[in-house]
């Protein structure tokens, strides 16, 4: 079956604008709606309106996001790929199995905020752009799900978040984050899994990476002829754009091998329990890396 034909505001399933906030969370309402009927739509709605403050620029005390890789489409993506993986995973499972309402509900609040850490605080007189904290930007976000969470009503989130936000990170292996129990171990592979599936099925991927992510690794002293921090994953400076997408296809792999197969157990399969066996997240995927590959290899040396 071909790829779908779609626009790059459009999400995977070619059906949800993930640039338009409203419309994602009436999606992912409806979609943990189906699992989950005693999920708290209200905190649901709440936080999506308060991470488009926070990234609008209109969430006091920070500044709106200013790069253009993390940025809300994005988180957007993150979020709608995490309910679908949450929805997946309550269909394999008995009722005894599934999440509780309000670890499904942790398990979005870390979505929406789990880049939060980009995010430049107004008195920040240190940085003109957020890509700056790429380094820390997980610590960032877990200390920013701890002040947030309170005043939004979910004091009782805030322990769960603020573990499982590392697992979009590299800084510690999944296996040595500290976390309550298996089920919240789970909850954190599944949105490590949202992270990188959104991100790397993005149908603008490749351009992303070459123009967006690659002038963030810039900022953040990753990449470029001052660059001075190895990538935390993959141990490299990146010197050029170009260099950048050579390694990608390797990246993609040593992903979905390494990151999504073995330390997240292979959660990813439940997005294609979502789509009733189609793995569109997957697909698309290999697509992009399939395309990069061909392109790469079309390029005179």
């Amino acid at each position: 079956m071909g790829q779908i034909q779609r626009a790059g505001h459009m999400d995977v399933s070619n059906s949800v604008d993930v640039t338009d906030g409203r419309a994602v969370f009436v999606a992912v309402k409806a979609i943990l709606l189906r699992r989950y009927p005693a999920v708290d739509c209200n905190a649901l709605e709440r936080l999506y309106n308060d991470f488009l403050r926070l990234y609008g620029g209109d969430y006091p005390g920070y500044h709106g996001c200013d790069i253009r890789y993390h940025n809300t489409q994005h988180v957007l993506d993150v979020s709608l790929a995490m309910a679908r993986l949450l929805e997946g995973h309550a269909g394999c499972h008995a009722e005894s199995e599934q999440l509780s309402a309000d670890r499904v509900l942790a398990g979005m609040a870390a979505a929406l905020f789990h880049d939060s850490g980009y995010i430049r605080r107004t008195r920040d007189t240190r940085h003109k752009n957020g890509a700056a904290y790429t380094r820390v930007h997980v610590v960032r976000s877990a200390r920013f799900l701890k002040e947030y969470l309170p005043g939004a009503g979910l004091q009782q989130l805030v322990g769960t978040c603020t573990r499982i936000v590392h697992f979009t990170g590299y800084d510690v292996e999944p296996e040595k984050i500290s976390v309550a129990d298996d089920g919240e171990y789970l909850l954190g592979t599944l949105l490590g899994t949202a992270d990188l599936i959104a991100q790397m099925a993005d149908i603008d991927y490749v351009r992303k990476c070459r123009e967006y992510l690659y002038e963030e690794f810039v900022a953040g002293g990753m990449a470029g002829s001052k660059g001075k921090y190895t990538h935390g994953h993959t141990g490299t400076i990146y010197r050029s754009p170009e260099q950048l997408l050579s390694l990608t296809p390797s990246f993609i792999r040593n992903a979905i091998d390494v990151r999504l197969d073995r330390q997240f157990n292979s959660a990813h399969r439940y997005a294609a329990a979502h789509f009733n066996g189609r793995h569109l997240y997957m697909d698309a995927i290999l697509h992009n890396c399939s395309a990069l590959e061909t392109m790469l290899a079309a390029k005179p040396d």
